[in-house]
């Protein structure tokens, strides 16, 4: 029997599984720190009936998991901030490029508006500057030849001149040719047409036709114009006797009536 066994055991009860797993491994490192120690020590130790109490080693894993985890939280965060600031900024881009898209589709339809409403408001003051006024105080013509005196025309003359008086009565419609109804220079250009002569369509055209003349020289046959010559507004023909035949608005139709109604700004020769 060993002479130690009548000592009493001072061994504590079994510690949990977690502990003693520490206190293995804290235990197998102390040994090796003492079993180094003992080598070298000169002087043998005396055996010891004592049982070594090992350290109990309480470790904080939990701080370490923690902290882990708020750290994965704050990363997670930060990472959902900048996805939703990107998600903005792209956002915001693609509302300006609609916004500015729609401020540029805009601004064509009020510039086509704008263009279009000035054409009418240009053709409206044409068609009212055609517009005679029969109540209107006439005006005389002063010129150095007698107009009032008949002329009578002759060849192409004649054919223009005759068209033209066989359509008074007809309605003045607006860009009519014919034949029940016309407007100025579409009866000026169907009776031309009749002489075999093609003129072209508008009134701004026709007073550039042919040369210029004077209102004191006019023959049968001669376009009269109002309006600046390339931008008149109205055009007749002039048929000798100091009279004109026109398409002269929608309310008179197509007349014959004298110069002195209604004095033309030049006239043009084309025959």
């Amino acid at each position: 029997m060993s002479h130690t066994a009548h000592i009493p055991s001072h061994r504590k009860p079994r510690r949990s599984a977690s502990k003693l797993a520490v206190r293995a491994g804290v235990a197998g490192g102390v040994l090796s720190t003492l079993a180094m120690a003992g080598t070298a020590s000169a002087t043998p130790a005396e055996p010891s009936a004592e049982t070594l109490e090992m350290p109990v080693l309480d470790l904080d894993l939990g701080a370490g998991v923690v902290s882990a985890v708020s750290t994965a939280a704050d990363n997670s965060r930060a990472a959902a901030v900048e996805g939703e600031l990107t998600a903005q900024e792209e956002t915001a881009r693609t509302g300006a490029a609609a916004q500015a898209k729609k401020a540029k589709e805009d601004a064509q339809k009020k510039a086509d508006a704008e263009k279009k409403a000035k054409a009418e408001a240009e053709r409206k003051a044409a068609a009212e500057r055609a517009t005679r006024n029969d109540g209107r105080s006439s005006l005389t013509l002063k010129n150095t030849t007698n107009n009032d005196t008949p002329t009578k025309a002759t060849g192409s003359a004649a054919s223009i001149v005759n068209f033209a008086r066989a359509q008074v009565g007809k309605a003045y419609v607006m860009g009519s040719t014919g034949p029940s109804a016309y407007d100025c220079s579409g009866l000026v250009q169907a009776a031309y047409r009749q002489a075999g002569i093609s003129l072209s369509r508008t009134s701004q055209s026709q007073s550039l036709a042919g040369r210029s003349v004077s209102l004191s020289n006019l023959q049968p046959g001669d376009i009269l114009y109002w309006g600046s010559k390339g931008s008149a507004y109205h055009v007749a023909i002039y048929v000798g006797g100091g009279k004109f035949v026109g398409a002269q608005n929608p309310r008179t139709g197509i007349v014959e009536r004298s110069l002195s109604y209604d004095r033309p700004t030049g006239a043009v020769r084309v025959l």
